[in-house]
């Protein structure tokens, strides 16, 4: 053990950051001791063969028993088996350090834990921590999962020469030939629904045991955790989520980089899960599906947890590749609030700012903060609000028609979700499918949503249905559908004050929804460019559309 100049690398700056958004409480941030337990010291071989997971659990158990310090993997290629991580003990990864997890299965156990807001049982996590406090992975090292030896692969997503190799190594394919699984077991476990959820049938982790190999562990899980720091690290190719902090307070995220492939089925690089108090700012992400995600358990388990993710600053974060930029859901069922999000980057996400939910959910998100996000290529919506995630589209319009089916309302209750008090300003994006679509329950709108000051280039313009309070200001629709610019369906209370769109317009704003329609108003636009500017779907009266002339 040696002293070791490490604590000028994680100055406490989070504490007044956090102070500085009024409202939100102070984060508690980690400090470590200066002693210094190298993995080398207990017999760790980087020759990027030998496997090293005993040397570095002890080096890991002994640094918390001395009270604690900064566990150092040096510069080197170091194999390892999962890890457990231990109060008061920063692992530090040197520059040039790879931490290079086994890709063999039989490395890692089952274990009862969370998997998508359930119980479950699933593979243990790479590096996992339970009931810790003052806890941090920290430095210029890469951490790698090995996560190619778990993935699912699409034959429609592989070159041929790649997949005829794939093949060739052993495996197991699907029934129609066109994805490969690594086992038979990894195969079989698509056929079990809710492969891995604990029910009262099957308790015990050895019913699961024939499904092991698709149960595909997080790279990291921290749960019931206090004061945590995530700095400077590279996490990669994870078997399935990437970082994970669960039911945790006083969580700090800097300056990491999360990558994995596009194709990588649910490797989300950041999940925080129920946690209270944090900070998420200067990273860079890069995954497989959602990139900085808010969610709070699933269903029933959700609800009776009753812990909404809370009291977070995420800003100054660039996302190159994932399914959603940022996103909230789609398991909320505890809810989420008082979130700042400022300063984000997207480039070819998916959708950009994701807000999903669904029937059975249940839960309450409010009080969401969101100002200066630029996005670029966006295949889907660059705004969306959802609440029928992974549902069929219940009013999709009939061919040939501009008339959306009615969507019966089903009645209110525990599990009925909402979204509601959600600010956004200062967006710009350069190409969409949609620019904003709302789309709410027939029981249960979409509330006070407010878009500020946003310059948004897209194929369709805004999609609102079943909304309440939706107010748009200053916005600019460039769209290249223009038939309408505008769709407003079942929706109340919704203002539109400061719209720009391209001259020439079809239909600057239609109408639909006879039984809700009212208190609609276009306020401080031009719509005299517009070759219509309002058109009236079926039943929907005069009065409850108010144009003000410009």
């Amino acid at each position: 053990m040696k002293t070791f100049a490490f604590l000028s690398l994680i100055a406490l700056t989070a504490t007044t950051a956090v102070a500085q958004t009024p409202n939100l409480p102070l984060v508690k941030t980690t400090a470590f001791k200066a002693d210094t337990f190298s993995i080398a010291k207990y017999g760790a071989v980087a020759d990027g063969l030998t496997p090293n997971t005993a040397a570095v659990q002890q080096a890991l158990d002994a640094c918390t028993a001395k009270g604690g310090g900064v566990v150092l993997i040096p510069r080197g290629h170091w194999m390892t088996g999962p890890l457990t991580l231990k109060s008061n003990v920063n692992l530090h990864l040197a520059e040039g350090a790879l931490l290079q997890f086994s890709n063999r299965m039989a490395d890692y156990k089952l274990i009862k834990t969370n998997w998508e807001g359930l119980d479950a049982v699933r593979n243990q996590p790479l590096l996992y921590g339970q009931g810790l406090e003052n806890v941090a992975i920290t430095g210029r090292g890469v951490i790698d999962g090995a996560g190619e030896a778990w993935w699912m692969v699409q034959k429609a997503r592989s070159l041929e020469s790649e997949w005829k190799k794939l093949v060739a190594s052993g495996g197991a394919l699907n029934e129609k030939q066109d994805r490969w699984y690594p086992s038979a077991q990894s195969l079989k476990g698509t056929t079990v629904k809710e492969a891995g959820v604990l029910t009262p049938e099957k308790q015990n982790i050895a019913d699961f045991e024939d499904i092991k190999d698709y149960l595909r562990p997080d790279m990291l899980v921290l749960d019931r955790c206090q004061r945590l720091l995530l700095e400077g690290v590279t996490f990669q190719n994870s078997p399935a989520w990437t970082l994970h902090p669960m039911r945790s307070e006083h969580v700090v995220v800097r300056n990491v980089t999360v990558t994995n492939p596009p194709y990588s089925p649910n490797t989300d690089a950041l999940d925080l899960e129920s946690c209270k108090n944090g900070l998420v700012e200067g990273s860079t992400f890069n995954v497989g599906d959602d990139a900085i995600c808010i969610k709070s358990g699933r269903n029933e388990q959700g609800r009776a947890r009753a812990m909404p993710t809370e009291n977070f600053i995420i800003r100054n974060c660039k996302v190159y590749r994932a399914h959603g930029g940022f996103v909230i859901g789609s398991e909320m069922s505890g809810g989420a609030r008082n979130i700042y999000v400022s300063n984000l980057t997207f480039f070819g996400t998916d959708i950009g700012l994701r807000f999903k939910t669904t029937r059975g959910r249940g839960g309450v998100v409010e009080n969401i903060f969101i100002d200066h996000v630029d996005m670029r290529d966006i295949p889907g919506e660059a705004i969306l609000f959802d609440m029928y995630y992974m549902i069929k589209d219940p009013t999709p319009q009939v061919a040939g028609s501009k008339e959306r089916p009615v969507s019966p309302a089903k009645p209110v209750d525990e599990g009925t979700p909402q979204f509601r008090g959600i600010s956004i300003r200062n967006v710009t994006c350069a190409g969409a499918r949609t620019a904003i679509m709302v789309r709410g329950l027939p029981e249960m709108s979409i509330k006070g949503i407010s878009i500020e000051n946003a310059v948004l280039q897209a194929k369709e313009g805004l999609v609102c249905i079943e909304a309440d309070n939706i107010r748009l200001k200053n916005v600019t629709l460039l769209t290249s559908d223009t038939d309408p610019v505008m769709e407003v369906h079942n929706s109340k209370r919704i203002a539109l004050d400061g719209i720009r769109y391209r001259p020439g317009a079809s239909v600057l704003l239609r109408v639909s929804g006879a039984e809700k329609a009212q208190g609609i108003t276009l306020t401080n636009t031009d719509a005299t460019k517009a070759k219509q500017a309002l058109e009236l779907g079926t039943g929907v009266k005069k009065k409850a559309v108010t144009l003000t002339k410009k």
